[in-house]
């Protein structure tokens, strides 16, 4: 039997690494376009690779995919964190938790999980082929032909597609012979463009709770919150546009949000708090210390933008300034106009339809003997090591499934 895994990334392997243990007489080439192996994870988590999320609970886990959360807890009731943890660990890699719950290798090298993962395929007997892009592939009666970039064509009796995802539906043509619903992808997990120069001074400032609304949605996040020199970052940002790509692509990555800076607290209660500290400090000037935790430097932007000047005394604060300050600290507005990739984190929105699939054995409802894994498929996650998960868990399936 001859196998084709198309796709030198994290899915790709690790489907070829199983479809070879489960098929140890199998012919098996994986067969990577680039002359580099496993880019992205090389480059993922700054150098690191995010493996993985130390969430162990299934019910939990799939909260974390915008796409495929539904379709995805059968999927890790076959192969879930705690599998990918074990799996490196028998091999002698290690992984550490971090308090966010981000898995890394203890050697804090990307390139561990990579020679892993070579290692691995090149034991289980996987011939691995650089520089071998494909065309198309054609369904024929009796397997499928793969034709190569550079005019040679092969036929192989099953194949795992875990080629990645693209920006673009074009990114697709490829496939187009196999008839294959094909969501359109839309950027997911990137950051939020912000023209405010006072705002872009604050770079570097971050809260640890605060809550982020898009005006005229549903769309709302809780969490961490950066400022950066073009607008806004961290978690809470990263969530949100994720669970928003496709309502944000189609307002152009134009529209207002609305920040709580201080999501705890109802307003009649903050109210009641700012009126104690002006009561208790009527002789201090406003910008003298900061009385709800903020960095020094927020807090003078945030009397800033409440029109109250930080030199000015607190007994000198009208109630028309506490109604501006308490508005802002609760739904201050702010304009997005564009996006920004986060690090190197690219992920699309999009891909082969689950509808396509059969999520028991990733094998295609149309094809018998294609499979698919990865980012191929229209699943994403949030940020934290949702999507390598995915890629794990999907190549595992597919590659166990491959002789059947």
């Amino acid at each position: 039997m001859k196998i084709a895994i198309i796709g030198g990334g994290a899915a790709g392997f690790f489907g070829a690494i199983h479809a070879a243990l489960e098929n140890p007489k199998a012919d098996i080439t994986l067969y990577e376009k680039t002359g580099k192996l496993l880019s992205k994870l090389l480059i993922s988590g700054g150098g690191r690779c995010n493996v993985t999320n130390a969430c162990f609970e299934n019910s939990i886990l799939v909260q974390n995919y915008p796409r495929g959360s539904k379709e995805l807890r059968g999927s890790f009731e076959q192969f879930s964190t705690a599998n990918i943890v074990a799996w490196f660990e028998s091999r002698g890699v290690k992984l550490k938790a971090e308090p966010d719950g981000r898995l890394f290798p203890i050697t804090d090298s990307s390139e561990t999980i990579a020679n892993c993962l070579i290692d691995a395929a090149g034991k289980s007997g996987v011939k691995i082929k650089t520089h071998q892009g494909i065309n198309k592939i054609v369904p024929e009666e009796n397997g499928f032909e793969v034709f190569f970039q550079d005019g040679h064509k092969k036929l192989f009796d099953r194949v795992l597609i875990a080629a990645g995802g693209g920006p673009k539906l074009s990114f697709f043509d490829w496939l187009k012979d196999l008839e294959l619903n094909i969501v359109a992808p839309v950027p997911s997990l990137f950051t939020f463009n912000i023209a405010d120069k006072s705002l872009h001074e604050m770079a570097g400032i971050s809260v640890q709770d605060a809550l982020i609304s898009i005006n005229s949605s549903k769309l709302q996040q809780r969490g961490p919150l950066l400022i950066t020199h073009w607008g806004l970052s961290g978690p809470a940002i990263l969530k949100l546009s994720a669970w928003g790509a496709r309502e944000l692509f189609d307002k152009d990555y134009k529209f207002e949000i609305r920040i709580s800076w201080l999501p705890e607290l109802k307003e009649d209660d903050l109210r009641n708090q700012v009126s104690a500290v002006k009561n208790e400090n009527n002789k201090k000037q406003t910008g003298s210390f900061s009385p709800f935790g903020f960095p020094g430097r927020l807090w003078k932007w945030m009397l800033l933008k409440s029109d109250i000047p930080d030199e000015t005394r607190w007994a000198d604060v009208s109630n028309k300034m506490i109604n501006k300050l308490v508005n802002n600290l609760l739904q201050m507005p702010m304009k997005v106009e564009g996006k920004s990739t986060f690090k190197e984190e690219f992920v699309t929105a999009g891909g082969v339809s689950l509808k396509d699939v059969n999520l028991k054995t990733m094998e295609s409802k149309k094809h018998k003997g294609l499979f698919f894994a990865g980012e191929v498929l229209d699943i994403d996650g949030v940020t934290g090591g949702f999507n390598f998960q995915a890629a794990w868990t999907t190549g595992y399936i597919a590659g166990r499934n491959m002789g059947v």
